[in-house]
């Protein structure tokens, strides 16, 4: 479905000789086949195509809007191609009633003669997105292969190299062209022979636990501590142990005995010292009691030179003797600390007990971590209820009940920008209800058009959504439906798309699932009009929408 021209863009047509437009619409450009021969009147008089929203000058004749627009920028004064007659623009009207009779030829499918079916022009773009005879992009990223709609399907699930497949060793889904590589380099239960020649398979993601216990790989024999320098295959590790066992045992009672001769020569290097030390000690008595008679004689001896003298040289003997004291006494200390293994069994005492004390913390750790985990999963439980209570708040606060919807849309550039990069091509308005206990309705944009509105219009739908009273309304729905674009001068220059709704359409029936399938209008507003910076249907980065269904003739539950 798609709207007229905006009167911003055609507003020197003022007449029209309908109040009321078809819902319906056209590609202008592509080739028709109609069932029954196009008549002249249903032609173009300058194009000599298919109308497409006929205009009737005052002579009588027909064009289409864009053809009558080409001829009023072609000459300043335009005249009519079939009769010569000057067009006087303000009699061209909008031919209403011709277009709903263009809409309704019927013409065949492009497809045919796979496809026999017969539909109105109007409704021919409907048509080609459910024909199963229509050729196709295939919607897997990277494929593309185009197929007719009614081999989708089996092309996706079969055939697309691009589609996705359950790798057969961990379950991970793969693109079918990848899953190889998958295997071989990323999938951590695919089998992989030992390194080791062991001849057993392994799952990749256990190599390294099973090269730990592999019996074909080289190790060190636990002897080599004691001087036994054998490298061989884990699996025969058992029988050079049982066959080596005497060498094995002399090169441990060989080291033990080194060690034991060096613990003898320790001792008595102790020995010596200590008596040396002895030896010193004396030595260091008699000095002092030599000094002692030194210091004596001094007193009572009248010859201060040689008692100075005297003395003197005993204290310095003394103070080399004191040194080399010092000397023994911290080699003797150095010597016993070596052998004294007490410190290190405290130690490695401590030691344990401090691993000890870690192990209970992080057993406490690991249950205070179950513990938060818990709490954390609880909060957000709460918080995720609390935003969906929130949610339906504003949803009940902003719902309407009289069969009308003032929709806001702001931050127009970035999300037109977002529908631009297929991010999110469209969005979606609160729904709204014709009364409190009626149908429930909302409207859907495309900002970057869809359907013939791509990438030039904005594509404005309405819907007809399931809600609480079905089994008691009426079916299908009926009532006629008008779409705006409201104008924010106050001029009330707005735009207007009025159609009632096609009881034959499936988008009109009882909705089977959420929503029915939307219906509107593709080409509802060209992007050119709405950003068009003389116009004032965007302000604030923010445009409005309204839609407004005719309570009439409906019974009010």
């Amino acid at each position: 479905m798609a709207c007229d021209e905006p009167a911003a863009l055609s507003g020197t047509f003022t007449r029209q000789n309908s109040s009321s437009t078809s819902s319906l619409d056209f590609e202008p450009d592509a080739s028709y086949r109609f069932v029954e021969s196009l008549e002249e009147r249903y032609k173009c008089a300058y194009c000599h195509l298919v109308l497409r929203n006929p205009h009737q000058t005052g002579c009588g004749h027909r064009f289409c809007q864009q053809c009558i627009l080409a001829l009023r920028e072609l000459n300043a004064v335009p005249t009519c191609p079939v009769d010569k007659e000057t067009i006087k623009m303000h009699e061209v009207f909008k031919d209403n009633c011709c277009k709903r009779e263009v809409l309704n030829l019927h013409v065949f499918c492009k497809n045919s003669p796979d496809c026999n079916s017969k539909v109105i022009l109007g409704r021919y773009q409907e048509h080609l997105q459910q024909c199963l005879f229509e050729s196709m992009q295939c919607t897997n990223d990277g494929c593309r292969d185009r197929i007719l709609r009614k081999d989708l399907k089996e092309h996706l699930s079969q055939h697309c190299k691009f589609r996705e497949e359950r790798c057969q060793y961990c379950n991970t889904y793969v693109v079918l062209i990848n899953i190889k590589n998958h295997e071989k380099n990323d999938c951590p239960d695919y089998p992989v022979p030992c390194l080791q020649n062991c001849s057993q398979i392994i799952l990749k993601k256990e190599i390294e636990k099973h090269h730990a216990v592999c019996p074909e790989a080289e190790v060190d024999c636990p002897y080599k501590p004691y001087g036994c320098h054998v490298k061989l295959k884990r699996g025969k590790l058992a029988e050079h142990e049982n066959s080596a066992l005497r060498e094995h045992m002399l090169q441990i009672l060989d080291k033990n005995s080194r060690l034991e001769e060096q613990i003898s020569d320790l001792y008595k290097s102790l020995e010596c010292k200590e008596i040396k030390i002895q030896q010193l000690a004396d030595a260091i008595k008699k000095c002092e009691k030599e000094f002692r008679q030194y210091a004596q004689l001094f007193g009572n001896n009248s010859s201060l030179m040689i008692s100075t003298q005297a003395l003197a040289s005993h204290l310095d003997k003394s103070a080399r003797l004191e040194s080399q004291v010092k000397q023994l006494i911290q080699m003797a200390n150095q010597q016993q600390s070596k052998l004294d293994l007490r410190p290190l069994f405290d130690t490695i005492e401590n030691v344990k007990q401090k691993i000890a004390l870690m192990e209970t913390y992080d057993q406490r750790l690991v249950v205070l971590e179950d513990q938060s985990s818990k709490h954390d999963l609880q909060i957000n439980i709460h918080k995720a209820q609390l935003n969906k209570n929130e949610e339906r708040f504003k949803l009940l606060e902003g719902t309407c009940y009289n069969g009308k919807l003032i929709w806001k849309i702001t931050d127009y550039k970035m999300k037109k920008r977002e529908a631009v990069e297929g991010r999110v091509l469209s969005i979606a308005s609160q729904p709204f209800y014709t009364s409190r206990c009626g149908y429930r309705l909302c409207a859907r944009a495309y900002l970057n058009g869809d359907g013939s509105g791509k990438g030039t219009h904005i594509s404005l739908y309405f819907v007809v959504m399931r809600g609480e009273f079905d089994s008691l309304l009426l079916w299908p729905f009926k009532q006629k439906v008008t779409l705006m674009l409201l104008d924010q001068s106050g001029k009330k220059n707005h735009i207007v798309e009025v159609f009632r709704a096609d009881p034959n359409s499936s988008s009109f029936k009882r909705p089977d699932g959420e929503m029915n399938i939307a219906s509107g209008c593709p080409r509802f507003v060209p992007h050119a009009v709405l950003e068009n910076t003389k116009n004032t249907y965007i302000r604030d980065d923010t445009l409005f929408l309204k839609v407004v269904v005719d309570l009439t003739d409906l019974e009010e539950l």
